[in-house]
Order: C-alpha cells, then sequence, then structure tokens
C-alpha cells in the first residue's frame, strides 16, 4: 500500500494562496512559488496601508478644512486653536464634510471660533 505525503492538506494550503493571489499577473497566479511569494508580499501591503490610510484621511480632511477657513481670513492652525478656546468638540472629518456639504453651518462654526480669538 502506498504511503500519503500530506497530500489533503498541502493542497488545502496550496488553494489557500492560490485563491488569495488570483487576478495576478502570469507566473504569480500560476505556480505556487511565486504565487506564495507575491501572496505574502501583498498582505504585508496591505497592513501598512491599513495604517497609512488613516494618515492621508486626516490630511486631507486638514487640507480642506485650511481651504475652507481661508476666505473668511483665518489659517488653519488659528480657527483650531479659536474651536479648543470656544469649547468646541468637533472632529476634523466632521468639520471636512461640513465644509465641502454644508457652507453655511459651517460658516457659523468659523465666525464663533473667530469670536473667541478676537
Amino acid at each position: 500500500m502506498a504511503r500519503i505525503k500530506m497530500s489533503v492538506n498541502a493542497k488545502k494550503r496550496r488553494n489557500k494562496v492560490f485563491k488569495l493571489a488570483k487576478g495576478y499577473f502570469g507566473a504569480k497566479s500560476k505556480q505556487f512559488r511565486a504565487a506564495n511569494e507575491q501572496v505574502a508580499r501583498s498582505l504585508r501591503y496591505a497592513y501598512i496601508g491599513r495604517r497609512l490610510r488613516k494618515r492621508d484621511f486626516r490630511k486631507l480632511w486638514i487640507a480642506r478644512i485650511n481651504a475652507a477657513v481661508r476666505p473668511y481670513g483665518l489659517s488653519y492652525s488659528r480657527f483650531i486653536n479659536g474651536l479648543k478656546l470656544a469649547d468646541v468638540n468637533v472632529n476634523r472629518k466632521i468639520l471636512a464634510d461640513l465644509a465641502v456639504n454644508d457652507p453655511a453651518a459651517f460658516g457659523k462654526i468659523v465666525e464663533l471660533a473667530k469670536s473667541k480669538l478676537a
């Protein structure tokens, strides 16, 4: 009787890797070694990307807020300082959303921050 060596488990492991490598170009989706290396690299990039996304969004919100407060004669840092002095606890995500979608409400917040600075 022939000895069976790891066939079910090895196949399961390979299939898991090939499923993750689906859509990769060339050998990276066909050959196990190339696919395994690329999947490991891709998972590392995904891990890093999940952390970078948070930084990128915060940068975007700050840029939008800065652009929205300039017509009121304020800079971003002075605006945030005014909000702190006025004891307004609104995060940057909400402020950026207001600046884009509801300029009237954002204008009131800017005036409140401006009044506390003066």
